[in-house]
């Protein structure tokens, strides 16, 4: 497993934006928390892979900010040899993953890019959790979904993923909009 600044050189190397390397190491932050929360229930998830994946989520953005962020950055990760768990991390972070035709719809192989894994999954949560360089809460993290015209399909993917990956935070998902 590559250390962590090994991954921040990757994104550097990259030509990631400062302020995208700066939600890289927030999300990787946050996703650690959720991973000790998680392993605190019972769970086994993988502290350092959860961490490395955080860190690398958004590789991708060193070439594209479109929803194929995902896939680019898989690929970028692959060519700097790191190890598929954080390759698939990277491809199913997105919102609380993609479905088969969301994925057409955006014009992205096909593949799957529902996060299944712990370490996907808090990932992905953590990435939720967190707007540029600020932790959000999940109501307004509902809110800018909806501003964005997310359906009511993804939205309670969001919410059944916070709900399975930290269901003490739960009670802070705007309910009447999913």
């Amino acid at each position: 497993m590559i250390s962590k600044e090994e991954a921040v050189n990757i994104l550097k190397e990259e030509g990631c934006e400062d302020k995208v390397i700066q939600h890289c190491l927030l999300v990787s932050e946050v996703a650690v928390r959720l991973a000790e929360k998680n392993i605190a229930m019972g769970r086994d998830v993988d502290v350092r892979l959860t961490e490395i994946g955080g860190l690398l989520h958004d590789l991708g953005r060193a070439q594209t900010h479109g929803m194929d962020h995902a896939v680019v950055g898989a690929l970028l990760a692959e060519k700097h040899g790191v190890e598929k768990p954080v390759l698939e991390i990277i491809k199913k972070h997105i919102g609380a993953g993609i479905t088969p035709e969301e994925a057409r719809f955006f014009g992205l192989p096909k593949d799957d890019y529902m996060p299944r894994t712990w370490e996907e999954k808090i990932v992905a949560h953590a990435d939720n959790m967190v707007k540029g360089t600020k932790v959000i809460t999940l109501k307004k993290r509902n809110k800018i979904l909806k501003e964005s015209g997310a359906d009511k399909e993804l939205r309670q993917r969001v919410k059944d993923l916070v709900h399975e990956v930290d269901p003490d935070e739960s009670g802070d998902f705007d309910d009447e909009a999913a």
